[in-house]
Formats: C-alpha cells, sequence, structure tokens
C-alpha cells in the first residue's frame, strides 16, 4: 500500500486543509493500514514482520520519548561515576543447546553487537540471616530440589488431566513447608522471577518445562521447544533496549513513529479503528495491533468503544500482572560480597530477599553499585512509601547483613515505581491457578476482524518473558499482514464465548 505521511495529516486537521493523498479505494477513510500500538519488542517486531510483508503504510504509537516499551535503562550514580543500569527486563533467559533452537532475543543481541555476560544463579551466591553471614547453602540447595519436584509433580498432573492447583497446594502435597527464615527465602528464589507467590501461581503452568529449577515456561528445556539453561545479563551502556532500537533502526522510517503519544480511547468496528490521543488528536486505520501490558488494559488506562466484550475482560481481568522491582544503592567503595548473588533470610518473606552486586569483573567493575529486588505485594508496598523510608530499610537490612561494618549513606539511590506507572502497571504477566487455556486464548483473541492483541502476556508458552513478545509480534504481525492483502477478508483467532468447568460445582 501507499505510505501516507501522518505528519501531514496532522498538519492538514491543524490548518483545515482538505487535501491528502488518495487512499485505497475499498478503505477510503482510514488515514492508515495498520496502526501499532506500544514501541516494545512485541510492536517493533510486528511492525518488521509487516515490513517484509511489503506493507509499510503503517504507524507505531508510543507513549514515550523512545522506543523499547519495558526495556528501560538509566544513567545511574554520582556526577562523575554514573553508569548504565537496567530498571526493567535485563537478562537473556535461554540461549541456546548446541545447535539447537536460538533464542530470537539472542540473535538480535549479537546482530546487533549487545554486551552481555553470564548471570550464575545457582553457583555464584552467599547467604545472609539476621545474625549477618550465615552458611545455608544445604537449605537452599534442598529448595532447588523441591522445586524440581514440584515441577515433575505439576508436569504429572497434565498427563493425568488433573485441575490445577496453587503452587503453595503442590509444595504441600510434596512435603515441602517452609517455616524458618531460611527455608522461606530459599524457597523465594524459586518464585521472584515470576514476581508472585507460590499462592498466586498456577502449579500446573509453572510445571510446563518439567523438572526445572528456575521459572520456565518451556523456556530452559530444548526438548520442550526452549533454547537452554543459561542466562546472559545485559551490561551494555548503551542499555538492554539497544538490540530491539538497533533493530528498529534497519527499517522504520521517521514518519512511522510517533513518540510521546499517549492512547487514551480505542474505537473499532467493522470499518477500522479511530484511535484517539491523549493530546485530543485522532488517527484512523484500517487495523490496529494493541501491545499494551496487562496491567494496562486491566486498569482501563486505555478505554475501548464498544467495550470489550464479556468474554475479553473476564479473560484480561483472570490473568493476573506481577511487579518486579530493583533498587539501586552506589557507595564510595564496596564493602559486600564477591559473588553475584546473596540471599538474605528475613523473618518476613520477601523483605529484601535477593541482592545482586554489578561491581564484579565482567560486569560494571569499579562502579560501586549493588541492588536488592523486591517482587510482588512488597514492590506494591515500598511503592506507597518515600524514597527516604525504602532507603533506611535497605540500609538497615545491608546493616544486619554486615554487622562488623559501619554501612555509610550512599551516594545515590534509586528504584522504579512500575506498579503505579500508568504505562505499565506492573512489570510482567503472571499465570495463577485457576486460569485456564480458555482464558488464555480469549486473552489472545482479537475483537472483530480489526483489532488485534498482542505482548509477552498474549504467549502461552513464554508469556513474562521478551522472547515471549517477539513470538508473539512475529505472529500477530503475520496475520494482520494478511488480513490487509487479503482487503479485510481475516482469519480472527478462536475465542470462548463463556468458559466452562469440565465438571459442574455440586451444591
Amino acid at each position: 500500500m501507499h505510505h501516507v505521511s501522518f505528519r501531514f495529516f496532522l498538519a492538514a486537521a491543524t490548518t483545515g486543509l482538505a487535501l491528502a493523498p488518495p487512499p485505497p479505494p475499498s478503505l477510503a477513510k482510514n488515514q492508515t493500514s495498520v496502526l501499532i500500538l506500544g514501541g516494545g519488542v512485541s510492536g517493533i517486531i510486528a511492525a518488521r514482520t509487516l515490513h517484509e510483508q511489503g506493507i509499510d503504510d503503517f504507524l507505531i504509537i508510543e507513549a514515550r520519548d523512545e522506543l523499547g516499551g519495558r526495556l528501560r535503562s538509566k544513567q545511574f550514580g554520582a556526577e562523575g561515576r554514573r553508569a548504565t543500569v537496567e530498571l526493567g527486563a535485563n537478562w537473556i533467559q535461554g540461549t541456546q543447546t548446541g545447535n539447537g533452537p536460538t533464542n530470537p532475543i539472542l540473535t538480535l543481541a549479537q546482530k546487533h553487537g549487545l554486551k552481555a555476560t553470564e548471570s550464575d544463579f545457582y553457583n555464584s551466591i552467599v547467604t545472609y540471616d539476621e545474625t549477618g553471614p550465615a552458611d545455608y547453602l544445604d537449605v537452599f540447595n534442598r529448595a532447588v530440589e523441591a522445586y524440581i519436584n514440584l515441577t515433575v509433580a505439576g508436569g504429572a498432573r497434565v498427563q493425568r488431566k488433573q485441575v490445577d492447583a496453587t503452587c503453595r497446594t503442590g509444595y504441600s502435597i510434596i512435603g515441602a513447608k517452609p517455616k524458618t527464615p531460611e527455608e522461606m527465602v530459599s524457597e523465594y528464589y524459586m518464585d521472584w522471577e515470576y514476581a508472585q507467590t507460590p499462592e498466586q501461581t498456577s502449579w500446573i503452568a509453572s510445571s510446563w518445562a518439567s523438572a526445572r529449577s528456575s521459572a520456565n515456561n518451556f523456556t530452559y528445556d530444548a526438548d520442550q521447544g526452549g533454547f537452554s539453561d543459561g542466562n546472559l545479563f545485559s551490561v551494555d551502556q548503551r542499555g538492554f533496549k539497544h538490540f530491539i532500537q538497533a533493530e528498529a533502526h534497519t527499517f522504520l522510517s521517521p514518519e512511522q513513529t510517533l513518540l510521546n503519544a499517549t492512547v487514551r480511547n480505542i474505537a473499532y468496528s467493522d470499518n477500522g479503528v479511530l484511535v484517539t490521543l491523549a493530546d485530543g488528536t485522532s488517527i484512523s486505520a484500517d487495523y490496529a495491533i494493541t501491545t499494551f501490558s496487562l496491567g494496562v488494559l486491566q486498569n482501563d488506562d486505555v478505554l475501548f468503544e464498544p467495550a470489550l466484550p464479556t468474554w475479553k475482560q473476564e479473560a484480561i481481568q483472570s490473568m493476573t500482572m506481577g511487579t518486579y522491582t530493583k533498587i539501586f544503592l552506589q557507595f564510595e567503595e564496596k564493602f559486600w560480597f564477591d559473588t553475584q548473588f546473596a540471599l538474605y533470610a528475613d523473618r518476613e518473606r520477601g523483605r529484601y530477599p535477593v541482592w545482586q552486586s554489578l561491581d564484579l569483573q565482567d560486569f560494571l567493575p569499579g562502579s560501586d553499585i549493588v541492588f536488592a529486588t523486591v517482587t510482588g505485594d512488597f514492590s506494591e508496598r515500598i511503592e506507597a512509601m518515600s524514597d527516604a523510608e525504602v532507603q533506611a530499610e535497605l540500609l538497615d537490612v545491608l546493616q544486619t547483613m554486615f554487622p562488623n561494618t559501619t554501612i555509610p549513606t550512599p551516594t545515590a539511590f534509586f528504584f522504579p515505581r512500575w506498579f503505579s506507572d500508568p504505562l505499565y502497571r506492573g512489570s510482567f504477566s503472571n499465570w495463577p491457578s485457576g486460569f485456564v487455556s480458555p482464558h488464555h486464548a480469549n486473552v489472545r483473541a482479537n475483537v472483530g476482524q480489526r483489532l488485534w492483541f498482542s505482548g509477552e502476556g498474549t504467549s502461552q508458552k513464554y508469556f513474562g518473558f521478551l522472547h515471549g513478545a517477539y513470538f508473539e509480534g512475529l505472529d500477530i504481525g503475520t496475520r494482520v499482514a494478511k488480513c490487509v492483502h487479503a482487503v479485510g477478508a481475516c482469519e480472527s483467532l478462536p475465542f470462548i464465548e463463556e468458559v466452562s468447568n469440565a465438571t459442574p460445582y455440586d451444591i
């Protein structure tokens, strides 16, 4: 299709000009073929897919001042000692086993020269409790074994077609019932990548790749359609976002991207979509691909006209959005551990449990930066506090971990507020117990032939992961391209009008 400049349309609307290049006769009233709402991994890959299918009449609308979505980096540190740190996604999770399938995020990272280093979750770790340094790696290793047993038992439930339950139910059934702070934090290390607790997470969904010792979604097992058990941690000073921004640069022209533009309303019909921005600008298109986070959809930060059908709303509200928060501190000099990771066992599960040092060889040596990670409800808790209050709690924990060290005031301190940010409302999706496959099919399904959905949350196998966003952008971009070429004769994704139990409640 002929590409139409949006700068022309917006200028014409402002000056009252009636002139415009003639659009395709079958869709005369719409300004472009496809609007891609959100400039993260899924949106950019959908755009690239359209481009590869010969469709360049599209526009990416992004609320921030740059592409990348939840790939967000920050120059952090005192003046003259700053380094780029990642506020959001940081890892390439699952890389490649031998000559097997390659994680497409790894492929793009290699293509664009991203600097990343091996992240060793299990062999570069030291442990602390409320007395200071304390070796409970034996407890930690038992927690790893318990998680493996949990996923094996969950996989068996799938084979026997049993109903789902929470991971907490599964742990209890296999006899893993942590009570001490050391046992609780060791278990936490198995579920922190979900950003939610065992009580909030599906036993079956956490077991789909079977017998893995960390969150998986098929990601780490090449025999299950995944890649490898390797993890690479981005330390690129251009930001982890560089790989997707550089990829976008290979095919996007400036007029195909509209930055600093927040979508407020999406009206859709059999004839197309009309997207209204926060500044009142309206843009029409034949099709729209929304790549908003699940959290944005759940919180009505974008309104749909007409309202999304009940089956779609039920599915969106039934999946969950986890929050994963990194809290960065820089000091005048390093006084902490020399491993990549440290565990702190507090009496409250999830209270500043995981610490990571960036002041290491192959990471950011000489940076004097360490960060703690909290998730889920605890992330929401600290977002309701001031920075000073959170910093005071962290320094108190550090004093507990290092009782013979006088903990100084940090030279820099920062953490993002993902949960309260209206552009995200959390970090990534999670699959709760009671959320069944038909629900997820409904999260993914298009509404009518004009309104499509994509993102990590729409990936059944890789929800919560960057490569999930990639694969969904590829698939939905391909489907919409077929719609464009067939002039509206789309092949819709299946949906279920009413999700029912296999057996009724006996009341």
